[in-house]
């Protein structure tokens, strides 16, 4: 689907807040609000964009992660494919470099995370996993980084978050109806389970969409403490993830950019930093899993 600058507009305003209303979009891209709503309900059912309630992983009890890094024996798109039909495994690609398939890990705790690796390790195909454990997600796309401050109070705010889950901009009314409240009381819980950080309505947009179709990971090894340096790089414009982790390296990440030309001038900016002592970088070839809105289950 071609999206024009106005359609450009919409997206990253429902990137921003998935719930924004269609007369403050209106207002943002300088339509009608019967034009930005048209606009928008043609970018849902063309599948290039889905606004969905992405709930925190502390909510979810998801509380421990990891990057993994992952050679294979042969191919890699089948064990790719593979790690990918496990529920705790929420990204996965196939990659260039040193190792042929990233995945992105998010269980209950670190035994659970443990056996995940494990149960990895084991599969057909299989060579090598380089777990780095991730401590701190400082910058992400889609997740909250910060602890949530409201809790679920009980079975009805886990059915309001169900259905924002598969729509992320239904009405208070419709949605009212579905969980079987009024509507005031559905606006008053939503509100305070979106306003607590307890999830985040967004739109979840393939980066091509956007022009955006370059992706890299990169992992950097520090000098001294990993804080100050995740600081710097997360004003990076095109890093779009970093987390702080435990192993080979101190920071690991994400680039999506428009060019190689982008994505080389953010690793020289990266490079040029005084405190970063190793680069590590790798290309994203394919996506085969990007799937965060997870859902109301504890692994």
């Amino acid at each position: 689907m071609d999206l024009d600058e106005t359609d450009l507009a919409i997206v990253r305003g429902l990137q921003a807040d998935g719930r924004l209303t269609y007369e403050t979009l209106a207002r943002q891209v300088g339509l009608s609000r019967p034009a930005a709503r048209m606009r928008v309900q043609r970018l849902q059912e063309s599948g290039a964009v889905r606004v969905a309630a992405i709930v925190h992983p502390a909510v979810r009890r998801l509380t421990a992660s990891a990057h993994l890094a992952i050679d294979t024996d042969g191919t890699a798109s089948p064990v790719a494919r593979e790690i990918a039909t496990l529920p705790e495994a929420p990204f996965v690609t196939l990659t260039s470099g040193r190792r042929s398939i990233m995945a992105e890990l998010r269980t209950a705790d670190f035994a659970a995370l443990e056996r995940t690796i494990e149960r990895i390790r084991a599969l057909k195909g299989v060579r090598t996993v380089d777990p780095l454990i991730a401590t701190r997600h400082v910058k992400d796309p889609y997740l909250l980084t910060v602890e949530p401050t409201a809790d679920l109070q009980d079975e009805m705010d886990e059915r309001i978050l169900a259905e924002l889950e598969e729509d992320g901009r239904l009405p208070f009314a419709e949605l009212a109806v579905r969980v079987g409240l009024s509507a005031g009381a559905t606006r008053s819980r939503t509100l305070r389970l979106l306003d607590g950080g307890v999830a985040k309505v967004v739109a979840l947009v393939r980066p091509e969409v956007l022009g955006m179709g370059y992706l890299c990971g990169f992992s950097l090894r520090t000098d001294g403490p990993a804080a100050g340096v995740a600081e710097q790089i997360t004003r990076l414009d095109r890093v779009t993830f970093l987390s702080t982790c435990l192993g080979r390296a101190e920071l690991v990440g994400t680039i999506t950019a428009e060019s190689f030309g982008v994505v080389r001038t953010t690793l020289e900016e990266m490079r040029a930093l005084t405190s970063v002592r190793e680069v590590e970088s790798w290309l994203h070839l394919e996506v085969v899993k990007e799937q965060y809105d997870l859902g109301p289950r504890a692994n």
